[in-house]
């Protein structure tokens, strides 16, 4: 099939767009990084997202028969992205995938999507999963928690600050769950999906379930830290990460992350969908875990440098 990835340079997209070549399909990503290194050269042809021109953006996926939309925003940073913006470019992305007669859409979205949150993150994912329904599109809609692999973010940055810094502070006590699940463990799972015709919601969640505080430690075992894990008032902590964000010019969480996680926005009763544990996969790569800081606002900015 000839199948649309948005963001196939990115983290997660690079890990779906290679299975689908393994599996013999034709892609093509839309990108707002067309310079970007292409790490699969000749075989992914590139498109720009072409928001503001939806007509040229339903041309690019012209005889497309599955778009799989990774296409999001983490947090807002006016004027360069916002959610707003991010749901309203999801709804002209969606409407030009209809256009064109794309047949099928694999939607990622999030744990715990609520219309009516506080937060906007799960507010926004809300909307658009909703908008996708409309549609009248075959969909298959992923709600993965955390994403970890060796080019995420967050879990690397926690190694990062239990590395390099001598205390670790937990938002409160920590006792909030999050089921972590393996970045190639869901494209596994895309995959399977793209063949299907019968609309489906699935909460993609991995095979470990983690106290928050019991995620830090078992990260700063693998890496032999000795930073002192301690808990503190959540905004304390939280504007601690801010003055730590200005030393490395970065967004290191936002304050409705952290209410998020606090909700337990990133826990679910549901079977896992991945195999691969967070545990093992941090022994396996305890040496190179957290060694360099990974900067959200970097990969936002810088359009041209491939993912490290």
């Amino acid at each position: 099939m000839r199948i649309a990835v948005t963001g196939a340079y990115g983290f997660s997209g690079q890990y779906i767009a290679r299975r689908l070549l393994d599996s013999g399909h034709e892609v093509i990503t839309l990108t707002n990084s067309p310079d970007r290194k292409n790490p699969f050269g000749k075989p992914v042809q590139a498109f720009r997202y072409n928001f503001f021109r939806p007509a040229e953006l339903a041309e690019s996926l012209r005889d497309v028969d599955i778009l799989i939309n990774n296409y999001w925003v983490r947090f807002d940073n006016p004027p360069q992205f916002t959610f707003a913006k991010a749901i309203a470019n999801s709804k002209v992305l969606l409407d030009a995938a209809k256009r064109a007669g794309v047949r099928r859409v694999v939607h990622i979205s999030i744990t715990n999507p609520e219309r009516k949150s506080d937060l906007p993150y799960f507010s926004g994912k809300a909307e658009v999963e909703a908008h996708l329904q409309s549609t009248g599109m075959s969909y298959s809609i992923l709600r993965p928690a955390l994403l970890f692999g060796k080019e995420d973010i967050l879990i690397n940055n926690i190694a990062w600050s239990l590395r390099y810094l001598p205390v670790f502070g937990l938002y409160g006590d920590g006792q909030y769950r999050l089921q972590p699940i393996y970045v190639d463990d869901l494209a596994a799972a895309v995959v399977q999906r793209i063949s299907q015709d019968s609309n489906e919601t699935t909460d993609a969640i991995g095979p470990e379930t983690f106290r928050y505080r019991d995620l830090v430690e078992m990260i700063a075992r693998k890496i032999g830290s000795w930073a002192l894990i301690v808990p503190m008032p959540p905004m304390v902590a939280y504007q601690s990460v801010r003055v730590l964000g200005c030393f490395v010019d970065d967004v290191i969480t936002t304050e409705e992350e952290v209410k998020g996680l606090m909700q337990e926005r990133l826990y679910v009763e549901s079977p896992p969908l991945g195999r691969t544990k967070l545990s093992d996969w941090a022994e396996d790569f305890r040496h190179r875990l957290g060694r360099h800081y990974a900067s959200e606002m970097w990969r936002r900015t810088d359009r041209v440098s491939s993912y490290r």
